[in-house]
């Protein structure tokens, strides 16, 4: 397995190696990974996430297991980086984490099969699928405003080559807690599976992200907060929660809500089964 990099090196984007704790660009200059500033590994021209593709999710829903994937869409300016920091505009409740894996595309491809897809991957990434609940109700199905604003997906450190997805943990921790602990074997479709589905209408190109699911227990995090996201064979992704200096423009467009989908939504549906109100939260 290979890892690549995307870093600013003496303010420049380059893409570099990693060689144990040092990263190697291609003319031999060498810094240490934890002192670098790094960017997305990728620069997709879309990033497309899936449903509810773990079985501990589902269950966590309390839902009948769908027959196929369902998809949506994170705008590319919704990228962020290792070390980068994510907003919770101010005003807002309930950002949550969702601990993923990220599959890039290597080869443009379109009407493959699930066993050709291997074929048509670059590599794979650590992806932390952040969503903005408060707006639940006011983007319906789409999820755009949820999923797609500013900052809220982070990538990397790094995409790995030849990485195996079989059998591989998946965790997510909050100021060192772990809060997501899932295996890629949960998985209802794998990576080749959601590769060959959405290239039956939609030709991905070299770069392009899919994100594959997240387990149980996504959770509102707060500004402060630490987020990592580990993944076996692909590194710790880290991210930290800020507070946006500004709020949601109350004078246009419908406005953030706490209904009961987004309170269930964004607490992991199991409150209200169980007769408890969901505490506020700041």
């Amino acid at each position: 397995m290979t890892e690549y990099r995307r870093i600013l090196l003496d303010g420049v984007a380059v893409q570099v190696v990693r060689d144990g704790a040092e990263l190697v660009a291609g003319d031999g200059r060498r810094v240490k990974a934890s002192e670098a500033v790094h960017l997305p590994p990728v620069e997709p021209s879309k990033i497309v996430a899936v449903h509810l593709n773990h079985r501990s999710r589902v269950e966590e829903f309390q839902i009948k297991p769908a027959a196929t994937p369902t998809y949506f869409h994170k705008p590319v300016s919704s990228l962020n980086a290792h070390g980068g920091t994510v907003i919770r505009p101010h005003g807002l409740k309930y950002l949550n984490y969702e601990g993923e894996v990220a599959i890039v595309i290597g080869r443009t491809c379109r009407g493959i099969s699930p066993s050709k897809a291997g074929e048509y991957i670059a590599g794979y990434t650590v992806a932390n699928d952040f969503g903005l609940h408060d707006f639940r109700d006011t983007d319906a199905g789409s999820m755009l405003r949820v999923k797609g604003s500013d900052t809220l997906c982070p990538l990397g450190p790094g995409l790995v080559t030849d990485w195996d997805f079989h059998g591989k943990y998946l965790r997510t921790f909050v100021n060192g807690s772990v809060v997501q602990d899932g295996s890629t074997d949960e998985m209802a479709w794998d990576m080749h599976y959601l590769v060959a589905d959405i290239a039956r209408t939609i030709t991905l190109v070299p770069g392009d992200v899919l994100l594959s699911g997240t387990p149980a227990n996504s959770r509102p995090v707060q500004p402060g907060d630490v987020v990592e996201v580990e993944v076996e064979g692909l590194g710790r992704l880290t991210n930290r929660i800020v507070s946006g200096p500004t709020g949601i423009r109350p004078d246009v467009g419908a406005q953030p809500t706490e209904s009961e989908e987004v309170l269930s939504t964004a607490l992991g549906g199991d409150w209200e089964f169980r007769g408890i109100r969901p505490p506020r939260r700041s």
